[in-house]
């Protein structure tokens, strides 16, 4: 990818290149590592599926899906990051952007109600160890190099909608209440890279879509189509609590 094609296309300027204190010619350095190492994730993703999530009755889900990361997105990571957090990311590099980069492969799963996230949760929890003395906080000096431990590597978290009723237990995950986002995030340590794992329902997955390809791509700064997009998302809450009904309704009547 040219220079000039990647700053039109992820609306980044030369002010944001310089702030993040990288060149150009390492930019191109990460690119061509991750472009060797893509194919390795797709297969390390296809494997993690076969083995736990294949299953979904099991898993407490109702579907799911995964990717690899676009490269070009990777590079605007990048950026973003080194630019917000300087301290943190300052020595992310073409050799080790793997081990700040937790979501190079990425999987969500969906459930249909939005209080069986606890199935999923207890689910992942059972089949990984969650210790937190081993949560990542140096994403460079922590990083575990045995390809054959498996384990949470960062507390697993909630996001929650400001004013959502309450359906996690901040004793089983942490609580984050952000004003319009709701989903469940792990990171994971499979066989030498991390796997990022995001939960929610499919009417939040259906909201994030539409935001994602609308407002963040192309137009985070029009202030009527943030609006909208903050109506959409109340929408898919109200559908969710409608959701939630339903089956309370199909429960009482099947026990009544």
């Amino acid at each position: 990818m040219d220079k000039q094609t990647f700053l039109t296309e992820y609306n980044i300027s030369e002010e944001d290149l310089l702030a993040a204190e990288v060149s150009w010619e390492e930019f191109a350095l990460i690119e061509k590592e991750y472009r060797k190492l893509e194919g390795v994730l797709r297969e390390l993703g296809k494997s993690f599926i076969d083995e736990y999530l294949y299953d979904i009755e099991k898993a407490g889900i109702h579907s799911y899906r995964y990717r690899t990361k676009d490269a070009g997105h990777l590079l605007e990571k990048v950026v973003r990051k080194k630019k917000e957090n300087p301290e943190k990311f300052g020595q992310l590099d073409h050799t080790n952007f793997y081990k700040y980069v937790t979501d190079l492969i990425g999987i969500r799963v969906f459930y249909l109600y939005r209080e069986d996230w606890i199935h999923f949760h207890r689910y992942i929890t059972s089949r990984f160890e969650n210790d937190p003395g081993q949560y990542i906080d140096d994403r460079l000096n922590d990083f575990d190099s045995d390809p054959n431990h498996f384990y949470i590597a960062e507390r697993p978290k909630a996001y929650k909608r400001t004013g959502d009723s309450k359906i996690y237990n901040g004793n089983e995950i942490e609580i984050i209440t952000t004003g319009i986002y709701r989903s469940l995030h792990y990171t994971i340590k499979y066989k030498g890279y991390y796997v990022e794992i995001q939960g929610r329902t499919l009417f939040e997955e259906g909201w994030s879509e539409i935001d994602h390809d609308i407002v963040y791509k192309e137009a985070e700064d029009d202030e009527m189509l943030r609006d909208y997009s903050k109506l959409l998302n109340r929408l898919s809450g109200l559908a969710d609590e409608m959701s939630s009904y339903f089956r309370r309704l199909k429960d009482e009547r099947e026990n009544g």
